[in-house]
């Protein structure tokens, strides 16, 4: 079981570029969790633990792609109509059960084998709309292939094959693999345990009241929501008071149960900014000051030997940082193979300044042109502590360091939100 390398997090010096950023944790960062076998119907979402070999064929056997008949393609006219007696019924889960004979057809049913007989048996099958049944003759019309309709054992999947990797998230398509070669069960990764807090005197649990000069916790919500959706364990661990004992008291006992630590805001140089100084008191903090737009700040360190993420406190920033650097975090702790999120280009639907050196993301909404493309529009404020322009946007714009004016019309890579939260 790997576990995190000493001082993974440290970094010290100038704004880090993202990729940068991203490329240390690949480095740095490895599974921390043990391993369980689960069924498959508990399996999606899932990270699978080792490689999964099939030790079949898929098909098992040379089988009818469609509804028709079976026949030896050397027994067919050339050049007109070709008539044959229909002597045998196959269908899937009854094989013929003698060799098929040559000058015959078979009527055959998706998914059925193909008949071993002569010279091989049959290899070709005629749809049946394209037949016509005269009693037991069918009239075959010329012009069909050789080997048309048949598909081949070991087409799909061959024995021996390697069919889905070592730390590939499950999804649907990779479990229906898995069941086609018989697999009832998978070696998957124990789900990454992570306990989220908040702290603030001011930050108040919906529900509750919310007295004047204070706010409901929105990011602790939407952080373990996010948690969630790449498979988690999470532990609510509520809201801490400004108190600095309290604090590290609760991050200690949190540390011997759970494998990441998460909160946001709290770990600035403010007074009454306890997280800080409690982590460091207990493991090491460092903060990655990197050159993104928004959530420059984002705290990274260890009580102890689990790793800790300290969000922004705004919360666009807290989730905009989490989707591009938490979640390669949490998913390299979780055993993935691949954290990379793909971007899609898409046309801009509008101008925009930025500095360079340093990587942006604007919220944006897509709309379909007379053309039919996706145009990306961006929401009309870009507020860090707007969060109902998350709830407004599509995905987000990536704009790269280099870029330093975005006009209507360009080429902008779109990277969605459904290809970052995991749901």
């Amino acid at each position: 079981m790997a576990q995190l390398k000493d001082d993974c997090f440290a970094f010290g010096g100038e704004l880090m570029p993202l990729d940068d950023a991203l490329a240390r944790l690949k480095d740095s960062v490895g599974p921390v969790m043990g391993m369980e076998t689960v069924a498959l119907r508990e399996a999606q979402g899932r990270i699978l633990a080792e490689d999964v070999k099939s030790d079949r064929n898929v098909p098992p056997h040379d089988n009818s792609a469609v509804d028709g008949y079976a026949v030896n393609f050397d027994d067919l006219e050339a050049d007109g109509d070709t008539r044959l007696a229909v002597s045998g019924r196959i269908a899937a889960g009854h094989p013929l059960e003698r060799p098929a004979e040559r000058g015959q057809a078979y009527r055959i049913f998706t998914g059925a084998p193909m008949p071993d007989g002569e010279d091989g048996g049959p290899d070709t099958v005629f749809m049946e709309e394209d037949c016509t049944s005269e009693g037991d003759v069918v009239v075959l019309p010329a012009g069909l292939k050789q080997g048309a309709n048949r598909r081949f054992a070991g087409e799909d999947v061959k024995a021996g094959d390697v069919i889905i990797r070592a730390g590939q998230r499950l999804r649907a398509q990779e479990i229906g693999l898995a069941a086609s070669v018989g697999r009832a069960t998978l070696k998957v990764f124990s789900r990454l345990r992570v306990a989220v807090f908040s702290t603030g005197d001011e930050v108040r649990d919906p529900g509750g009241e919310a007295d004047e000069g204070c706010i409901y916790d929105a990011n602790r919500y939407a952080v373990m929501a996010l948690l969630e959706g790449l498979g988690c364990a999470v532990t609510d661990l509520g809201i801490l008071k400004d108190d600095a004992d309290a604090i590290s008291a609760a991050l200690a006992k949190a540390a011997s149960g759970h494998d990441l630590l998460v909160t946001s805001g709290g770990v600035s140089a403010g007074e009454e900014d306890h997280v800080k100084d409690a982590v460091e008191g207990l493991g090491q903090i460092n903060f990655w000051r990197l050159a993104i737009k928004p959530g420059r700040p984002i705290a990274l360190g260890q009580v102890d030997d689990v790793a800790f993420l300290g969000l922004p406190g705004n919360p666009v920033a807290a989730m905009v940082t989490f989707l591009v650097v938490g979640r390669p975090l949490v998913l390299l702790l979780s055993g993935a193979g691949d954290v990379t999120a793909h971007h899609f280009p898409v046309e801009a639907g509008f101008d925009y300044k930025k500095k360079k050196g340093r990587r942006e993301w604007a919220r944006v909404k897509l709309e379909i042109n007379a053309a039919g493309h996706p145009v990306a529009m961006k929401y009309h404020s870009s507020g860090a502590g707007i969060l109902s322009s998350m709830v407004e946007a599509d995905g987000l714009v990536e704009l790269d360091e280099d870029t330093d004016r975005l006009e209507q019309g360009m080429m902008v890579p779109f990277l969605p939100f459904n290809e970052v939260t995991g749901r």
